[in-house]
């Protein structure tokens, strides 16, 4: 006679079907319209919500824009919330390692049979908008629409008393904004995404603004000029609030410390006071003003001001993976999504501020359609040699035409190719350790993409 299962067995066999339907949610939604490929209407997304029953109405939200900094601000404010003993929702985009990163509860990505829970239910919801899209000669839900209807479900079922949401790309027809901030946010914003979103700060500050809503407060990072007027213009047409960080909020002190930097931040409603940020770089003390001024508002209206120990323990339990993050010491290993000019521009700043390297390896992979020029000569000041490779992205570029750019930049005796990302990790550990001593470091950067790899190889993919 067969024994029968213990019950060791039976729970092995169960998530064994779990992480069998979660692999194959994950290619149903990877087999659609492409994030990086967004399709501009709130139309389908705005449809699916109103068949499910406006779930994305049952819960206050942070809505968060940008072009860098937005993941990290995003954390921030989830991780003081939390301290506060409220429970959140955090969105976020894209994911390092797993699908279900983007969508977390109370600080931890969504478990998968609450997942499966969420998309079955949702399923037939998204296949009645695909085929009324398809029959008028449009195209199918995309695969970020989707993500969106997941996340909003899931912190409606949760539920969860605050919701902290990033864009995908944009702002006015990004699919989370189907939903409306009660506090919206707008990271400092540069070029990126010019396909998508325009070729100029104004294009781009005109497509972002249109997360503020009519009656929210806007919490505004520090802009270029032309973007911080736009900015105002909007807040003024929608009798909105308007926070800006310098003048509103900002950082009045901020030393760098082991681990990361000691700062002293002026909020909306009080002083805070010798806070430790365990991340690296000045644009990161700014991303926790933005996250704290952001708190006040959705709290208090921005007229009372927080308790400082909730946050001195929130903001010293921050992460933020694959921002400037160390994940292998001998040599030292740093590891940065910087995609863009703007980011690039950060990264080098807080290279500069915080770290002290006697030499200093690149380890570079970027994606075809950014501006991969303009960001080796960001990095150039910084770099000693620089080892050229691809990440695992059909985007992106080939280590051969990465490495012409980088000679063009660098020359030719400080460019080294490596086609494999494994081997060029390698390389430029090998030449940190050669050439740097116990000084020396690799700077892993150019997508977030190349951040992700660069950890999954070194067997880094907690987040």
């Amino acid at each position: 006679m067969t024994p029968r299962p213990d019950a060791a067995q039976l729970e092995a066999a169960r998530k064994l079907e779990v992480h069998k339907r979660i692999r194959e949610i994950e290619a149903e939604i990877l087999a659609r319209t492409p994030e990086n490929n967004p399709e501009p209407s709130l139309d389908r997304v705005a449809e699916c919500m109103t068949l499910m029953g406006d779930p994305q109405h049952n819960f206050p939200m942070i809505h968060l824009t940008g072009t860098n900094g937005k993941t990290t601000t995003t954390r921030i404010i989830e991780r003081i919330l939390r301290e506060m003993g409220l429970s959140t929702g955090r969105f976020t985009s894209p994911h390092l390692h797993d699908m279900r990163e983007r969508i977390s509860l109370n600080g931890m990505p969504i478990e998968p049979q609450r997942l499966i829970d969420v998309y079955d239910d949702a399923l037939p919801f998204i296949e009645m908008v695909d085929q009324k899209s398809q029959a008028a000669g449009g195209p199918r839900m995309t695969y970020f629409e989707v993500m969106v209807v997941l996340a909003y479900a899931a912190f409606s079922d949760a539920p969860v008393d605050v919701a902290i949401v990033e864009v995908g790309l944009g702002g006015v027809w990004d699919a989370t904004n189907v939903a409306d901030g009660k506090v919206s946010v707008i990271t400092p914003i540069s070029i990126d995404h010019q396909r998508l979103l325009g070729n100029t700060v104004e294009d781009i500050a005109t497509e972002k603004r249109g997360i503020i809503k009519p009656d929210s407060i806007a919490i505004v990072g520090r802009q270029l000029p032309e973007a911080d007027e736009l900015i105002r213009e909007r807040a003024q047409e929608v009798d909105a609030e308007l926070e800006r960080d310098g003048i509103s909020f900002g950082i009045t002190e901020r030393e760098t410390a082991v681990g990361g930097q000691q700062i002293t931040v002026q909020g909306l409603a009080g002083q805070y006071a010798d806070l430790f940020l365990p991340l690296f770089g000045e644009h990161q003390a700014h991303n926790a003003a933005m996250a704290i001024a952001a708190v006040e508002a959705f709290i208090g209206g921005g007229e009372q001001p927080l308790d400082r120990d909730v946050l001195q323990t929130a903001l010293a339990e921050v992460s933020s993976p694959g921002r400037l993050e160390i994940v292998r010491r001998s040599p030292t290993i740093v590891v940065d999504a910087a995609h863009n000019g703007g980011g690039v521009l950060a990264l080098r700043e807080a290279m500069n501020d915080s770290f002290t390297f006697t030499r200093l390896i690149g380890l570079v992979a970027i994606m075809g359609d950014k501006d991969a020029e303009s960001m080796l000569e960001q990095l150039e000041p910084v770099l000693d040699e620089i080892v050229v490779t691809r990440n695992s992205s059909a985007r992106s570029m080939s280590p051969r035409d990465l490495g012409e750019l980088a000679t063009e930049v660098f020359g030719a005796d400080r460019v080294h190719v490596e086609p494999h990302l494994v081997a060029a990790i390698d390389k430029a550990a090998n030449l940190a350790d050669e050439q740097g001593g116990v000084g020396g470091g690799v700077l892993a950067t150019g997508s977030v993409v190349t951040a992700a790899d660069v950890r999954a190889a070194l067997g880094v993919t907690d987040t």
